[in-house]
């Protein structure tokens, strides 16, 4: 049974032919959408949930029909970097100014960092960060790289599982086949204890992409490094940068992006086909970046 599984599942990446027609057949299941859910409905969207349900159109279709309701009552493209910046203070999640050696954007988590209490906001905060990181993908790339710093982490600041849990469940549920990879560098052993629990909310495909790195272990060194280029990576990764999180600098950046942003999901805009799976729109030039982006 397996095995057939996994050969079917085999084809539909390897023949671009039956990925359409899966394609089409999820649309049409789907039905017609207006604004910004058919915006949001790309044929790079339609693949990537039909990618997170192994080609299964049926199981597909509920899952976007669940981020589509999800996204009409969150609204993750109407927020903006003055709602969530207070959670930003002190860089527990911020956009690098680096990309990985595809040119994926990547997110710095910090959990040791955390400075609010409030649950429903650090999740938009969150889902603002989300929308970011695909907002600076590069044409053709559809996925982010996760970094998870766990410096000052303990089990008295620690991640309370709920919050654990809702941040997993928006990823896998509504951003399915956005992350690439998460590594986790250098976790303290007191982390083994959470990650027993929290690793079950993870499902089959997701868990795979987790990476524990430990600097003594040298195959888990390795397997960074060829995603990361140690001259971009900070030292708190193993690599020869500065960590150097500028909240100020930050927030300039992410105001610009939220005009670039407001132009992306503007009803007004005249739209065309954008390779980072989001109709993109025809914007006026990026304002220079504050923060280097090395490639």
């Amino acid at each position: 049974m397996f095995s057939r599984w996994t050969n079917s599942h085999h084809d539909q990446e390897n023949d671009p032919h039956q990925a359409e027609l899966k394609v089409k057949e999820l649309k049409d299941a789907i039905g017609p959408q207006s604004g910004r859910s058919l915006q949001f409905c790309t044929d790079a969207c339609f693949r990537r949930y039909l990618e997170a349900r192994n080609w299964n159109v049926e199981k597909s279709k509920k899952m976007l029909e669940e981020t589509l309701k999800w996204r009409s009552t969150f609204k993750p493209e109407e927020i903006r970097w003055n709602e969530v910046a207070i959670e930003g203070e002190t860089g527990k999640i911020y956009r690098a100014n680096f990309h990985d050696r595809n040119g994926r954007s990547v997110l710095i988590l910090r959990p040791g960092m955390q400075n609010t209490t409030s649950m429903d906001n650090q999740m938009r905060h969150l889902v603002y960060l989300l929308e970011n990181a695909i907002l600076n993908l590069p044409e053709g790339q559809e996925q982010m790289s996760w970094l998870i710093d766990f410096t000052g982490w303990s089990i008295t600041n620690n991640v309370p599982i709920k919050s654990a849990r809702e941040t997993i469940n928006i990823l896998q549920n509504h951003y399915p086949e956005r992350l690439a990879i998460a590594f986790l560098y250098n976790p303290p052993r007191i982390f083994e204890a959470f990650w027993k629990i929290v690793k079950y909310f993870l499902d089959a495909k997701t868990f795979q992409k987790v990476k524990f790195v430990y600097p003594k272990n040298k195959d888990s060194v390795e397997l960074m490094r060829t995603y990361f280029d140690e001259q971009n990576l900070p030292k708190e990764f193993g690599g020869k940068a500065l960590l150097n999180y500028d909240y100020e600098e930050f927030s300039k950046m992410m105001t610009q992006d939220d005009v670039k942003s407001a132009a992306l999901w503007g009803s007004d805009i005249k739209l065309q086909q954008a390779g980072n799976g989001y109709s993109g729109a025809e914007v006026a030039p990026e304002p220079v970046c504050l923060a280097p982006a090395a490639s």
